[in-house]
């Protein structure tokens, strides 16, 4: 290092100063675009599905009611997670009743499919969908708490 010219360490100097610590990675914009377009798909079909189903309505609000509950739960686990990650308050009921709700739906998902008068394929397309929407909107709400923490972050540099 004592060889180097000025210029030399000024840009190696540059280049440290432009790495990011590895927990402050920013979500790419294709990272994002794929996590919304996974939720879009996984609740569109989900819906599209119970929408050209042959069952009574009450059952179809059934599931339509545990898509929501799923969503949310997922949602509110993913907060929870990263509350505790991030130092804030987070107190054990709510994240114990996090865990549980998200647990219930997807037991609750199996039961009624299980009991259902429906196809083995139909089963296995709502189930996916099913899972696929909550996996996107643990992506979807991760994205949204990286890009809200950086950009707080940044305001306050």
């Amino acid at each position: 290092m004592e060889n180097l010219t000025s210029a030399e360490k000024e840009t190696m100097s540059f280049q440290k100063s432009q790495k990011k610590p590895q927990g402050e990675l920013r979500p790419t914009p294709a990272f994002i675009s794929a996590s919304w377009f996974a939720l879009f798909i996984g609740m569109v079909s989900y819906c599209i599905g119970l929408w050209n189903a042959t069952m009574w309505l009450n059952e179809k609000g059934y599931y339509f009611t545990l898509l929501l509950f799923g969503l949310f739960s997922v949602v509110s686990v993913q907060k929870s997670v990263r509350d505790k990650q991030e130092g804030l308050p987070v107190t054990d009921a709510y994240y114990g009743i996090s865990w549980f709700t998200t647990i219930a739906s997807l037991v609750l998902l199996v039961i009624g499919l299980w009991n259902a008068d429906l196809e083995l394929s139909e089963k296995g397309f709502y189930g996916m969908s099913y899972v696929l929407s909550m996996f996107a909107a643990i992506a979807v709400q991760k994205n949204t708490r990286d890009l809200q923490y950086l950009q707080h972050k940044e305001d306050n540099v």
